[in-house]
């Protein structure tokens, strides 16, 4: 049998799973409600989604650090240094990469289909339903896309988070931080367990694609 999971993967388990279902309940509606309803400066918004899906990590960092450090609008939450604040910043990097590929995916469906739902007399959030429930493998996709986009980020969360062993350190910067150090073998026995722990959570979201397709 395995034993406990060190604090270190618990602690990047409970960092990406947060931030990824937070992207996932704000991205998955906003991304839909973008395909399904046309308006002035659309195309502006979608330049700033897909901007935002390349977005630099560091970028993000650096931007929440200065959002929560003492001197910032938000430094009275006292979340610099702290899981919270590492939450918020893969939130932000995880969710431009939610919203843009599930407006691809809401998007690609038939219009076909919105009209047919509507002429049964439903409301704007059933069709909204109906349709991601006909996008659902795309929109499965965007949230694996999001997860790996968190799961596997160093920057933001090495500044925002700083790296503090106990508190804030995950896979990610321990990785870094024992490369630095010349512990080659531990950083490579960790990036092993980033890799495994990336593969188990992938495996259960493509169940839960294999699942859908029924």
């Amino acid at each position: 049998m395995l034993g406990p999971l060190p604090p270190i993967v618990w602690l990047t388990l409970y960092v990406s799973g947060v931030a990824l279902a937070l992207a996932t309940l704000a991205g998955v509606p906003l991304g839909a409600a973008l395909a399904l309803n046309p308006f002035p400066g659309r195309r502006y918004v979608e330049l700033v989604i897909y901007t935002g899906m390349g977005l630099p990590p560091v970028v993000v960092g650096l931007a929440v650090y200065l959002f929560l450090s003492r001197s910032g609008p938000l430094g009275g939450l006292g979340w610099l240094f702290t899981p919270p604040g590492m939450i918020v910043a893969q939130v932000i990097i995880a969710l431009p990469v939610v919203i843009g590929l599930t407006s691809a995916a809401v998007g690609s469906v038939a219009p076909g289909l919105r009209l047919q739902v509507r002429a049964l007399g439903a409301g704007p959030r059933q069709v909204m339903w109906a349709v991601l429930k006909e996008a659902r493998l795309g929109v499965l996709a965007a949230i694996v896309a999001g997860f790996g986009s968190v799961i596997s980020e160093v920057g933001a969360v090495m500044l925002v988070g700083g790296n503090i062993e106990g508190k804030t350190r995950v896979l990610t910067t321990a990785i870094v931080l024992e490369t630095r150090k010349g512990n080659f073998e531990l950083a490579l026995a960790l990036g092993a367990a980033l890799l495994a722990l990336a593969l188990a959570a992938n495996a259960v979201l493509l169940r839960l694609g294999q699942r859908a397709r029924l």
